[in-house]
């Protein structure tokens, strides 16, 4: 029978669907595969589901030249953990989950807006805290989205379920920023640079892949362009924005703000930003709803599942 191994227990509905079909062996541990652990999955199995953080490198796949796998059915949209070119040198194949992270992620997205923009982390904070006094007209006076403009980096699936989010839901002018234009259902307006779209809006939402084309792509001369009350939200991957830069643009008051659900190495928050009373800090929740969970998994197995049976996987990288 057929090999499978989880790197991380999914939801039990997605195990079950998994166990039916092949010999599934799920690790316990929530933590990131080791070395030894990703060359043994190699060695070992037929197939294997790792998830972000198991970084299946150049490396892993050189010390396992003539791997057992034949195909790493990635849990999760984002696959810059996983060096595809190696991968498909030996002979592995990649697939991952898009569609299903879309709509959760773009809702994580807002969260964050509306945190960060509303003062809501520090609000709770006071509250917590037992420092509320009482209501009074000045306190925590934050932005208001309604007719701000979103800036979008990045107009992919998720970029344009925010987009749209922004615009229909809080009234948002659309601009963006991509490597080519887009054909949208919602008014927008396309940025030539990435320092324009940072220059002209109230709130700069990251929404691009990881990966080297997009490493520190948010780095200090971005972060400069942007405008003294704008805030910054990352929903992408850490890497994206070069932390220490952001930190800084913090501090001095350079922006207003940023929400984040992602961070350049973590799990490590610098203490930094935990200390500051103008960011918002998720512990990477994008997709954390159960229902997302799941259809996330069932995907992984029904890349599984073709393979296996001698047909493409749906969603082949």
């Amino acid at each position: 029978m057929t090999k499978v191994y989880m790197s991380r227990p999914l939801p039990e509905r997605v195990q079950a669907a998994a166990a039916e079909l092949f010999d599934l062996t799920v690790r316990p541990q929530t933590s990131p595969l080791s070395v030894e652990e990703m060359r043994t999955a190699l060695r070992e199995y037929d197939g294997v589901v790792p998830t972000l953080g198991d970084m299946f490198s150049a490396e892993i796949f050189a010390a396992e030249p003539s791997p057992r796998c034949q195909v790493l059915a990635n849990f999760g949209v984002g696959y810059n953990h996983i060096d595809v070119d190696a991968a498909s040198a030996a002979g592995v194949v990649v697939s991952n989950t898009p569609g299903a992270v879309t709509d959760a992620t773009a809702d994580t997205a807002m969260t964050l807006m509306l945190m960060s923009a509303r003062r809501a982390g520090e609000g709770e904070r006071l509250v917590r805290a037992g420092a509320w006094e009482g209501w009074h007209p000045t306190q925590l006076l934050g932005m208001h989205l309604g007719g701000k403009t979103v800036g979008i980096v990045g107009m992919g699936r998720i970029g344009q379920a925010i987009a749209r989010r922004c615009h229909f839901g809080f009234g948002m002018n659309v601009a963006y920023h991509s490597r080519s234009p887009k054909t949208l259902d919602f008014p927008a307006q396309r940025k030539d640079s990435l320092q324009s779209l940072a220059a002209s809006v109230d709130v700069l939402v990251i929404a691009v892949p990881g990966g080297d084309a997009t490493h520190h792509l948010i780095n200090a001369q971005v972060l400069s362009a942007m405008q003294a009350h704008a805030h910054l939200i990352n929903i992408a991957r850490g890497n994206v924005v070069e932390e220490a830069a952001l930190i800084e643009a913090l501090s001095t008051g350079q922006i207003g703000g940023a929400g984040l659900d992602v961070y350049e190495f973590e799990p490590t928050v610098p203490d930094a930003l935990k200390a500051m009373e103008n960011v918002v800090l998720l512990p990477h929740i994008g997709t954390a709803a159960l229902e997302v969970r799941e259809d996330m998994g069932m995907m992984s197995v029904a890349n599984l599942k073709a393979f296996f049976a001698g047909e493409s996987p749906p969603n082949k990288v």
